[in-house]
């Protein structure tokens, strides 16, 4: 089974691979196809995968290749992780809306939309591709922002494009074990959107465990969302949220600490990467154990200047386990692939899940996934206050979308506009020409 990764060479390939080697059972992942643009990267990522593979019998093949339409052909599965632009534009998505007072941050508002009118073209292209080149391959989105790049490759796709993300499954792991709970035999109730949705259940045997947890101060202040949240806080929502919402409901707070703070996420990412990729040039330098030391740094320093924000201090080792993106992908091949039916939370088109979106609008809920891919499951109505957040960022996705298939600085321009963290239209429009000049391929919005 043939397993391309669309960003071969980005830093956190490593996870996949490692995922892939664990995996020994029949019907697995035999030959994986790395795909960039960037050789260099693309070099560097190889040589760190071949030393994770040393001494692994039956490890799955590598190649690598910048040629496209080669790294798609005979795919059974496609996963995509593409930056477009890179970490330096990732940067100038957060300077451009931090010198118009407002988030820049990568996937959520005025940068998240940056980000998405930079990719969405790029994702649609890849998708047209996989339709004509590899039409019976399943494509796995981890590509941000998830949900709204999701959305753009499924309109060519359909259900055959399913959009990942660990933030759902760390959190999860993270409330099952404050409870004392095994988290492989909890289900957790989650709803929303890629990077806004809500924990309202914690099953464990049958029993929802959530209350317990809100009902105890001291508990509930004892992980990572508690003391980024605040307990009164969580309390009054009756709901544990994504990290991401802390952007929404701290956005003062976050937006002055991102301003004072000495970099930007993604200049420190770029000046962190940059260093890794210049080390392991070197043919002599080992390649894994920098690779680990730097994926180590990245994520103790994950949100940073948010849980400053909420005066909680560095993460404790219990918080820093992710959710595993890469678990997640490889549990989702496995159930596709050897039709081991398992309940995994996805980004996927709605259907008639929740009703307050049309049935092609991509949400994050729970899902059933067989040989037949994956299928979202009934869930509780959202209350009131998630349904404004939830509406108003479709309704921005949305506009984006359009905007990247009309070329219109108009819609560009409503898109940022709409987004609740962005507060005035005129910052909106300084927005659009701050970004344009930061990324000539945004030329393409000239249209009325």
């Amino acid at each position: 089974m043939k397993l391309t990764i669309l960003g071969g060479g980005g830093f956190r390939v490593p996870l996949v691979y490692g995922a892939l080697l664990a995996d020994h059972a029949e019907g697995r992942v035999t030959a994986v196809t790395l795909y960039d643009t960037d050789a260099g990267r693309l070099a560097a990522i190889a040589r760190v995968l071949g030393e994770q593979a040393a001494n692994v019998p039956d490890a799955p093949a590598v190649t690598a290749t910048t040629e496209l339409d080669e790294a798609l052909s005979g795919a059974d599965f496609v996963f995509s992780a593409i930056r477009v632009g890179g970490l330096e534009g990732r940067a100038a998505d957060e300077r451009v809306a931090l010198d118009q007072g407002v988030l820049g941050q990568e996937t959520v508002g005025a940068g998240g939309i940056a980000y998405g009118l930079r990719t969405v073209p790029v994702a649609v292209d890849l998708a047209q591709r996989i339709a004509r080149l590899a039409p019976n391959a399943w494509v796995i989105n981890f590509t941000n922002p998830a949900g709204l790049v999701t959305e753009a490759m499924s309109r060519y796709l359909g259900d055959r494009v399913i959009g990942i993300c660990d933030s759902p499954v760390g959190l999860g792991r993270r409330i099952a074990r404050v409870l004392g709970a095994d988290p492989d035999r909890s289900r957790i109730d989650y709803v929303g959107l890629n990077h806004l949705g809500w924990v309202r259940a914690l099953h464990v045997d049958g029993r929802d465990e959530l209350p317990r947890l809100l009902a105890d101060p001291e508990l509930l202040g004892s992980f990572e969302e508690g003391r980024l949240f605040g307990v009164d806080w969580l309390q009054s929502l009756g709901a544990i949220p994504n990290e991401y919402l802390h952007y929404y409901y701290f956005n003062r707070e976050a937006v002055r600490a991102y301003q004072d703070a000495e970099q930007t996420r993604g200049s420190f990412l770029r000046e962190q990467q940059e260093g890794f990729y210049a080390r392991v040039k070197d043919p002599a330098a080992p390649a894994l154990p920098s690779w680990d030391r730097t994926r180590a740094e990245r994520e103790a320093t994950y949100m940073s200047e948010n849980r400053e924000v909420a005066g909680v201090g560095e993460r404790d080792e219990s918080d820093l386990e992710s959710g595993g993106y890469e678990k997640v992908a490889l549990a989702l091949m496995r159930a596709v692939a050897r039709n081991e039916r398992t309940s995994l939370i996805l980004n996927v088109r709605n259907r008639t899940t929740l009703s307050v979106f049309d049935a092609d609008a991509v949400i994050e809920v729970p899902c059933l996934v067989d040989a037949n891919g994956a299928r979202p499951v009934a869930v509780d109505p959202l209350p009131y206050h998630a349904v404004g957040l939830v509406t108003a960022v479709k309704a921005v996705e949305r506009a984006v979308l359009d905007a990247a298939e009309s070329g219109s600085r108009a819609t560009a321009v409503k898109a940022f506009a709409l987004h609740p963290l962005v507060d005035s239209v005129t910052v909106a429009g300084r927005l659009l020409d701050g970004y344009t000049k930061a990324h000539p391929g945004l030329a393409y919005l000239n249209r009325p």
